[in-house]
């Protein structure tokens, strides 16, 4: 029976779609900033549902695929010291650089260990004081206030073996540099519900206050997506965008206070490199000194070189890719030499990158 009745909701949602979409030619083009959105949108098929000037772009925001490169290198070559141990997600063990990945120093000898969180790493370095346990901390607002809960009960228990190389980053900043550009030419966005769940929805007001664009805080399931996508459809007829919460049984409009409380006990804003993307000011989080001892990046002088945005001899696309210029499809490698089994870029290698849903989801997409 609920099958039945979801299946005749999301067909009134589509005729909904369509009503608002009447006689407009227009090519609307909504971009979906989070990955899990993008797989579930290729999953459930919901791009060849929609009329065919309704064009969802994915955006930038799956965390290891805007990872940089010389990041990469510096904590490959902070695996490659002695008494390190390297706890992180497995989305990041085959992150390519031009030094190799995370994976290929494993079967080289290094000391990697996957964890699901870092409560877990700080589990491993209370067992083997013998060693210097980093945890790579890699993602968004969604994650970060985790990392920063670990940070603080090391530091209050004392653990002297227990340190972070933040790699963090926040969703805005990129979203206001992809609105920037003349290229990127957007009508709105669905906006992450994971994140925002913590950050809530006064950050991405500039959106329509500044770029006169609407933007929808989505849920992942289908008739979420839809239902975010008919009210950009409302907005933009009704020529009055504005930021509105779809997902409002997973957040509030003041997101998680507490949460935020803690981030802000650990990481002070910085400016970031993002992949494809460049420096982005105010879009990274730092360690703060007064718990450098806790920091990766001072505990162990982790020098990072120069940063350069230039082009890959291989060919990977992913750049472009995360900025809505590309498709996966537009990327020769695509497919062919680069794919999930071998991964060229890193928008293959994440469970929540662009290309890896393209691939998996081809039919849909």
């Amino acid at each position: 029976m609920k099958a039945t009745m979801d299946k005749r909701h999301i067909q009134n949602q589509l005729a909904a779609i369509n009503r608002l979409n009447a006689k407009d030619e227009t090519i609307i083009r909504f971009m979906e900033v989070c990955g899990t959105h993008t797989h579930a949108i290729g999953k459930s098929g919901i791009r060849q549902l929609l009329p065919d000037n309704i064009q969802l772009i994915s955006g930038p925001g799956c965390p290891v695929c805007v990872t940089h490169e010389q990041e990469i290198e510096a904590f490959l070559s902070l695996a490659a010291r002695e008494n390190v141990v390297i706890a992180t997600f497995g989305d990041m063990l085959r992150v390519p650089c031009s030094r190799g990945s995370l994976d290929e120093a494993r079967g080289e000898g290094a000391r990697v260990k996957v964890v699901y969180s870092p409560l877990e790493a700080l589990s491993l370095a209370e067992r083997n004081k013998h060693l210097e346990i980093v945890f790579l901390g890699v993602g968004f607002e969604t994650t970060a206030p985790l990392v920063a809960a670990s940070m603080i009960k090391a530091q209050k228990n004392g653990l002297k073996n227990f340190s972070v190389y933040s790699l963090h980053k926040v969703i805005p900043p990129a979203l206001e540099v992809l609105l920037l550009d003349e290229r990127v030419q957007l009508n709105g966005f669905i906006l992450p519900g994971h994140v925002s769940t913590i950050i809530g929805e006064k950050p991405y007001q500039f959106i329509a206050e500044r770029f006169n664009k609407g933007g929808v805080i989505a849920g992942f399931a289908p008739h979420d997506i839809l239902e975010a996508i008919i009210m950009l459809l409302k907005q933009r007829n009704d020529v009055k965008p504005e930021i509105t919460i779809q997902y409002n049984r997973g957040m509030n409009a003041d997101g998680n206070p507490a949460a935020r409380q803690v981030l802000e006990q650990v990481f002070v804003i910085d400016d970031a490199w993002w992949r494809g993307l460049g420096m982005l000011k105010n879009s990274g989080l730092r360690i703060r000194e007064e718990l450098q001892e806790l920091d990766a990046a001072k505990k162990f002088g982790i020098v990072v070189k120069d940063y350069t945005e230039e082009v890959p001899d291989n060919g990977c696309a992913c750049g472009e890719i995360l900025k809505g210029i590309k498709l996966p499809g537009d990327c020769a490698l695509f497919g062919k030499k680069c794919t999930p089994s071998y991964p060229i870029g890193p928008c293959m290698v994440s469970s929540e990158g662009t290309c890896a849903a393209y691939y998996r989801y081809s039919q849909y997409c």
